[in-house]
């Protein structure tokens, strides 16, 4: 799924995601880890932000983010603060409306500075449908319906998530240049087309 010039870093939500959730499944993998937090039950927005960038600063390469709930809020208030020319892109799923629920200060309504992708649920308990679209559309992400899909975790039926793998390898092949093609002509065949030009 991943390629080898990115990493990817997993940016959970309230009470982080358990060993079953997608999230936890795909920052076993190579190239994939987590952001960490010191109270994954009252969110700091300084606090969060922070960890975020601590770990981006840990390994400055090319990142990925991958973001559910209350971490795509957390993204897009890192975003306001940060120099984000090492994103290469998000994947935010299932974004919690944290002004419904008086988390982190409210939801950022600002464009995101990198391609970003919106997954939203129909019947999500903590966003409504149409807010999730409204954070899309302010974010400047592409935005994808995911059906009636719970908050898109593990109560939801969402351990392995194929499908968001799909829309994860989707946005890599935006983000990430593809390889060059190799010359259709070798070296050694330059003297020859010298040659008929002659």
């Amino acid at each position: 799924m991943s390629r080898s010039s990115l990493e990817y870093l997993i940016v959970p939500g309230l009470g982080d995601s358990g060993p079953q959730h997608w999230q936890s499944l795909w920052a076993a993998r190579p190239q994939h880890r987590r952001v960490h937090q010191r109270d994954w039950w009252q969110p700091s927005r300084s606090e969060w932000v922070g960890e975020l960038e601590a770990e981006l600063q840990r390994r400055p390469g090319r990142t990925l983010l991958i973001a559910h709930s209350l971490g795509c809020i957390t993204v897009a208030a890192w975003a306001q603060q940060h120099d984000t020319r090492r994103i290469a892109g998000a994947l935010l799923v299932a974004p919690a409306d944290s002004e419904r629920v008086a988390l982190l200060g409210g939801v950022p309504l600002v464009p995101l500075p990198f391609p970003s992708v919106v997954v939203a649920s129909r019947n999500d308990p903590y966003c409504r449908f149409e807010r999730a679209e409204l954070f899309a559309a302010a974010w400047g992400s592409e935005f994808v319906d995911h059906g009636a899909s719970g908050h898109i975790n593990v109560d939801a039926g969402f351990g392995p998530w194929p499908r968001g793998e799909q829309l994860l390898e989707a946005l890599v092949q935006r983000v990430e240049p593809a390889p060059a093609a190799p010359s259709r002509y070798r070296l050694g065949a330059l003297p020859a087309l010298a040659a008929v030009r002659a």
